[in-house]
């Protein structure tokens, strides 16, 4: 299974070194995560950083491990689905259609995501971080 990781995850495991960064450094699964988003990842650089008490240059170090982990979907790829996932996810979050094109793109994926926003639409299975535990814990 491919699994695409949601911005709240990356984020997430950039605040804390908890089960979120554990699973995405050690789970062995196969992440992956929209070209287009990165500059959100950038975006809350500054709140991150705050948050968790990190400067910049661990920060960097620290999106970058997680990368290692991660591939990126390149954007040509994820825009042959971006008109079939705008229709299914356009009207509920607009920010989240590149997910559902990145998803659509992939044989066998799944988002990881705890945005209830995507429980909105029915195209592409979503998983929480308590069911990709239970995923990768078996």
């Amino acid at each position: 299974m491919k699994i695409i990781v949601d911005v709240n995850i990356i984020l997430s495991a950039l605040i804390r070194d908890s089960s979120t960064r554990m699973l995405i450094l050690e789970s062995g699964h196969d992440l992956y995560f929209p070209e287009p988003s990165l500059d959100k990842i950038m975006k809350y650089k500054d709140y991150v950083m705050e948050k968790a008490g990190l400067r910049e240059g661990v920060f960097l170090d620290l999106v970058q491990t997680l990368f290692k982990y991660i591939r990126v979907v390149p954007t040509k790829e994820i825009l042959k689905h971006w008109d079939e996932a705008k229709e299914t996810m356009g009207r509920i979050d607009q920010e989240d259609v590149t997910f559902i094109a990145t998803a659509l793109g992939l044989d066998d994926s799944t988002i990881w995501s705890n945005d209830k926003d995507f429980e909105k639409q029915k195209k592409v299975k979503v998983l929480k971080t308590k069911d990709v535990v239970e995923l990768f814990s078996k």
